[in-house]
């Protein structure tokens, strides 16, 4: 049973007594023409601006406007280096040691980069297994790496599917699919957290059974990154990656993050694209020696990276470290869980969450399914003040995000779900 209680005293109550209510003020929430505060659900898509972040981008505008060239090593944050101010902060969201973190490019950029050293079809084991709802992004990459091997993707291509009536996927099927298919898979590739369904993973479940069958398992963890204790490194993963611009708050189209275990650290026998950063650090710009790889996932950068954009990330990674993930994490079970209860005491027949109802298996992001409903209902959503996340047939991905989301938040949007969803059916 629930602790939760029904009305908005109960609601104020939760918000009074958040030791991380403060957080919220640390954030432009968009408002209405009217100068409203928006009911924002959409971390899971684009996470609001930290205050900060002005800040830390002008320090680099004002250091390149002062010193030009000579900011890559004289500016307050030198950028010759700056990569890794994040990597300490980012290892410790993702569950990883820092060797294995590295922040560059954008997230399907580093996805393939990871198939190219991870991918390594022989003419007997070249398929890859994704889940059959995985990121659009996710399912081109892989049917691109398999034309560009010589393989055909509708062959090529294994899906891990729900069965015939459900929503999530189910592992006794995955086990299932490894037993009969294992020794023609080369990389098993899932995302960590569902896009649409909001299931989480059990990234070490998954990666022990792609080793059993001899496969290579990575994990797309766009969704996952600053939303649940992805611990990447005791999952065993070969690699994964993100995105930062979600649940990491860094901003439309901002660079994304890469984890490559430890045990591949110094594998110099993995086939990879190499440019001048992932060089000897000591030895980079006499430019004239032979190519020297570094250690860990920096020897996986290509260029020099893009400084406004990590100062970006690096305010909103100050912002985790003040907040403390664990209690992020906490907080977000309490948030997500109170958005259920007060969703399931509709009672609406037309509504369903499919998002898992265990906690462990899924972040802050309920997956609302409203039968017989058409994008009109987002629209009225909108029109009410809540911005959500409409995805088709009939859903809707709700994200009360626990750095500036509230349990206020929660009790709004359901009291106006209520009353949009009475007129509907007037």
């Amino acid at each position: 049973m629930s602790n939760f209680k029904l009305g908005l005293k109960f609601a104020e109550e939760l918000d009074q007594n958040d030791d991380l209510s403060s957080f919220r003020s640390q954030f432009y929430i968009p408002k209405d023409k009217n100068g409203n505060e928006l009911i924002y659900m959409t971390g899971n898509s684009l996470g609001l601006q930290p205050k900060i972040t002005k800040s830390y981008i002008n320090q680099e505008l004002e250091d390149w406007a002062n010193l030009g060239v000579e900011g890559h090593t004289e500016g307050k944050n030198p950028w010759l280096h700056y990569h890794e101010f994040l990597t300490e902060t980012m290892a410790k969201i993702v569950g990883a040691k820092p060797m294995e973190v590295v922040v560059m490019n954008s997230l399907t950029a580093n996805l393939h980069f990871m198939m190219v050293s991870f991918y390594k079809p022989t003419p007997k084991r070249y398929k890859i297994l994704i889940e059959a709802d995985a990121f659009p992004s996710d399912k081109y990459a892989v049917e691109s790496q398999l034309r560009h091997h010589g393989y055909d993707e509708k062959d090529g291509l294994v899906l891990w599917k729900a069965r015939k009536g459900e929503e999530l996927a189910n592992y006794d099927d995955l086990e299932e699919i490894l037993k009969s298919q294992g020794d023609d898979i080369a990389l098993v590739m899932i995302g960590g957290v569902n896009y649409y369904t909001g299931q989480f993973f059990d990234l070490k479940r998954i990666t022990k059974l792609g080793h059993q069958h001899g496969c290579m398992v990575g994990f797309d963890c766009a969704h996952g990154a600053g939303n649940v204790q992805l611990n990447l490194h005791d999952s065993g993963a070969d690699f994964a990656v993100w995105c930062s611009y979600k649940y990491l708050n860094s901003g439309p189209g901002s660079l994304s993050g890469v984890f490559v275990n430890e045990r591949h650290a110094h594998r110099k026998d993995l086939n990879r694209f190499t440019g001048w950063w992932s060089h000897n650090k000591q030895t980079r710009f006499k430019m004239r020696d032979d190519f020297d790889q570094l250690p860990g996932a920096e020897g996986w950068q290509l260029s020099n990276p893009p400084i406004l954009s990590m100062a970006a990330i690096r305010a909103s990674l100050d912002v985790f470290k003040d907040a403390g993930f664990d209690k992020l994490c906490k907080k977000s079970n309490r948030l997500t869980g109170y958005f259920e209860f007060l969703i399931n005491n509709l009672n609406h027949k037309e509504i369903k969450i499919i998002t898992p109802k265990d906690p462990k298996q899924r972040g802050c992001q309920l997956s609302i399914q409203v039968k017989n409903a058409d994008r009109t209902l987002h629209g009225k959503l909108m029109q009410a003040g809540i911005v959500t996340d409409w995805r088709e047939p009939d859903v809707i991905r709700c994200a009360p995000v626990p750095l500036y989301n509230s349990f206020m938040d929660v009790y709004g949007f359901v009291e106006k779900l209520k009353t949009i969803l009475v007129i509907s059916q007037g």
